[in-house]
């Protein structure tokens, strides 16, 4: 492969450790007021947040990384997801600081209603992204209103079509089932037990928005290669459903896993030789070789990634494997 398609895969690469790593984040904190309820309300939600807070910032390395390579090795393709897109980001981004703060401000005093409206900003900086990112990346796959000058001239109703609603409300409630899921493997005891109840719950819903959502695409953009792909990930949802019955966690939670990077792949794989398709004309596509940056750039930016890439996986392996017990009441007591 040449270096543009090397660091096309490169990016779908980065934007899949996004989503896998920060989608069960995203999933914990929107089950946070399911979870934690009852007479140890506050105790269980120390559970539920505890369970991430080792790793949530870590995970959102990727996504500084993702957008870094792509403003990077294809700076015409940032210019004009960013433009284009600048009001579901701009939400996101809101969505994101707002989360952060509340992961580190709830605690600061023993008032409920303090804690509540952390608690609220948690949900709300949970559910933003989890939504916004499918509604983003199927309007990327579907194309926009992209003229010969690179300018996106789509608006936001443009943005709110019934496909990119259903990419949307996809990846919701997959990272909800995800965050279950990794709630089930992680904590122990009450939350435990409603995680694998909300995961049970939540994976119906899930299988059935993925399966429309990813054989949309593949009628409208797909490929062969792509419905291998597609079928994988739904087959890994149906997986970790059964497996969760079993009561087999770490496996469930690996097969969730399996079903959004087989998600995010076969959008990439979808959009595939083009970056940002045009709906005015394909004459006006944004491709690969159009948007990416010089030999030279690319070159220098793949001796960079080769040397530092390994090194952030190494590290946040490591700290997954030394915060890798459960949490329990008894550790925020």
């Amino acid at each position: 492969m040449d270096l543009p398609t090397v660091w096309f895969v490169a990016i779908a690469v980065l934007w899949t450790g996004y989503f896998v790593l920060e989608g069960f984040d995203f999933g914990v904190g929107m089950l946070l007021p399911v979870l934690g309820r009852g007479p140890e309300r506050e105790a269980d939600r120390r559970v539920v947040i505890n369970a991430i807070g080792p790793v949530w910032d870590g995970n959102e390395v990727w996504l500084i990384t993702a957008i870094g390579a792509m403003f990077a090795a294809f700076p015409a393709w940032y210019a004009g997801l960013l433009s284009g897109f600048y009001l579901p980001l701009l939400l996101v981004i809101v969505a994101l600081i707002g989360r952060g703060v509340a992961f580190e401000y709830r605690g600061k005093s023993d008032d409920p209603r303090w804690r509540a409206r952390w608690d609220a900003a948690i949900v709300f900086g949970s559910a933003v992204p989890a939504f916004t990112w499918g509604l983003v990346f199927a309007n990327v796959v579907r194309g926009v209103e992209l003229g010969p000058d690179g300018v996106v001239r789509s608006g936001l109703a443009d943005l709110l079509n019934p496909y990119a609603l259903v990419g949307g409300i996809t990846t919701l409630a997959l990272f909800v089932l995800h965050g279950a899921v990794f709630l089930a493997l992680k904590t122990d005891g009450p939350v435990r037990r409603r995680a694998r109840a909300a995961a049970r719950a939540a994976a119906p819903a899930a299988a059935a928005a993925l399966f429309a959502f990813l054989m949309w695409t593949q009628a409208d953009h797909g490929s062969p290669a792509t419905v291998v792909v597609a079928a994988v990930a739904v087959g890994a949802l149906l997986a970790a459903a059964a497996l969760l019955a079993r009561g087999r966690e770490g496996w469930a939670f690996a097969a969730t896993a399996v079903a959004v990077a087989g998600t995010t792949a076969a959008l990439f794989g979808a959009l595939f030789p083009a970056v940002l398709p045009s709906l005015l004309d394909p004459a006006f596509d944004l491709t690969i070789a159009g948007a990416a940056s010089a030999p030279y750039t690319l070159g220098i930016l793949s001796w960079i990634g080769a040397g530092f890439l390994p090194l952030v996986v190494l590290y946040q392996s490591w700290s997954y494997w030394v915060f890798r017990r459960r949490v329990t009441r008894a550790h925020v007591s």
